[in-house]
């Protein structure tokens, strides 16, 4: 089975990586992309959070391509010595649209991806870009929510 893992460079995206690799069996997984999407034209950079990279510079194409290369990488590098081939793959697009197409070209039995990875508030915490793969998508999908922020405890009286 060809696994397509996404990133949109958020430590949520990590952790969808670092969640399949929890349960998996690497006997059953022949390939894994991870694909980052970028935006041409967007106003919204491709912001790496997990690889500790400084930003790249050069323009703010090359800047958002960069940021997604390494972001990929680093999600890349969470499969070293698990098994199955890994192949790092940038598209160019809308995100969902891209990791359908994606998950249709390479015949994926299923795509891992975060929901909520740049929510904003707690109503858009599934994203957007989930609930569309989920939706669309040619195959299973595992949507890896954010772990709940721990609540602090009211004082007793």
């Amino acid at each position: 089975m060809h696994v397509l893992v996404t990133t949109d460079g958020s430590r949520q995206s990590l952790q969808a990586a670092r969640t399949f690799l929890g349960f998996a069996d690497p006997t059953k997984v022949t390939d894994v992309s991870v694909v980052a999407v970028v935006r041409p034209l967007s106003s919204v950079a491709f912001a790496d959070e997990i690889s500790g990279a400084s930003p790249a510079s050069s323009g703010p194409e090359r800047t958002f391509r960069a940021e997604a290369e390494r972001a990929v990488a680093t999600v890349a590098a969470e499969f070293d010595g698990w098994g199955p081939k890994v192949h790092q793959r940038i598209r160019s697009g809308s995100p969902a649209n891209e990791i359908i197409k994606a998950a249709r070209q390479l015949g994926a039995g299923l795509v891992v991806i975060a929901a909520g990875g740049r929510g904003l508030s707690e109503s858009v915490l599934m994203g957007s870009t989930a609930q569309r793969v989920q939706h669309y998508a040619p195959c299973p999908v595992l949507v890896v929510r954010p772990q709940p922020r721990a609540r602090k405890k009211a004082p007793k009286r």
